[in-house]
């Protein structure tokens, strides 16, 4: 008669996984640490939204209001505004900074000279390292009155312009489009990296059967990273209420405020100029609940119809 083996409990399981995996487990608790200290620490300000903040008196010391501050945003006459502006910069972001790195990455698959790949990924790499505040100095130079972008846009119009940041129209394209030239070739990586364990035998089964380069594109490339191209545009979409401010302050001025202001920019003012930190942190979190609820409803769409879903 055999005797059946008795199963190990978490607890024993867990202490013999710790013991042969010391080393692992040593090494995961400064990332541990990190998170613990400046990522869920701070989330006890979120109480802040419910409070009137005043520095003086101390968080202790700052008195209950309620939902005052939350009440005050959504009956701000800046509402609309900011809300469409964020909106409507991602949607910019995702028509086309989203579908770039992906066209990029299938045009550098399709590249069979080594050195030149290498030399057109550098190119499209060098960029992402510039610094923001730098990128943001460039613009200006370049569409400035008499700047390279500014007379490029006179010679297609066939009329002047002063500095195109001036312009409400010009902001979005110029904001999206700049960061696409900074950030393609970085996020073409993914890409590139899913494509690499593609199977060769489907594109030599595509071969024999006379597909050309952008049939096996469409038919054999495509299909196989479209778990990756699912995951980052789930991510993308939950996103869309979020917009960094660092770029749109350094680009933005009164004379685009109709399209430029967004909610990130909203909050700096209100919450660093004007010293508001509840009322900004407020609307901060107003915008992290949303963007949450947009994450959790494309998952799930996502995992119905395509059974690739975040969690």
């Amino acid at each position: 008669m055999k005797l059946k083996r008795k199963k190990d409990t978490f607890g024993t399981a867990l202490r013999k996984d710790l013991k042969k995996n010391s080393f692992a487990y040593l090494l995961l608790v400064p990332v541990l640490l990190w998170y613990a200290v400046f990522c869920y620490a701070p989330m006890w300000g979120v109480l802040l939204a419910f409070k009137d903040y005043k520095p003086l008196l101390g968080f202790g010391g700052s008195p209950w209001v309620g939902l005052k501050h939350f009440k005050e945003f959504f009956s701000s006459p800046f509402l609309v505004r900011t809300v469409k502006n964020t909106f409507m910069l991602n949607i910019w972001g995702l028509a086309f900074g989203f579908t770039s790195p992906i066209l990029l990455a299938l045009l550098l698959n399709e590249i069979k000279a080594v050195r030149f790949k290498k030399v057109v990924q550098t190119i499209t790499y060098m960029p992402h390292f510039i610094s923001l505040v730098v990128i943001c100095g460039m613009i200006h130079i370049f569409t400035q009155s008499g700047g390279i972008l500014t007379q490029l846009v006179d010679w297609i119009s066939g009329t002047e312009h002063a500095s195109l940041l001036g312009y409400t129209d010009m902001f979005r394209p110029i904001y999206t489009f700049s960061g696409i030239w900074q950030n393609i070739g970085w996020d073409s990586i993914i890409y590139l990296s899913a494509m690499s364990s593609i199977d060769p035998g489907l594109y030599e089964a595509a071969d024999i059967d006379g597909a050309g380069r952008l049939r096996k594109m469409w038919h054999v490339t495509l299909p196989q990273i479209r778990p990756t191209i699912i995951i980052l545009f789930i991510f993308a979409v939950g996103g869309l209420m979020a917009s960094g401010h660092e770029k749109i302050i350094l680009l933005y001025n009164p004379l685009t405020y109709e399209k430029a202001d967004v909610i990130a920019s909203y909050v700096y003012r209100r919450g660093l100029q004007e010293a508001s930190y509840s009322f900004a942190t407020a609307v901060g979190l107003v915008s992290s609940v949303v963007n949450f609820l947009l994450l959790w409803f494309t998952n799930r769409v996502s995992k119905k119809y395509s059974e690739i879903s975040v969690f």
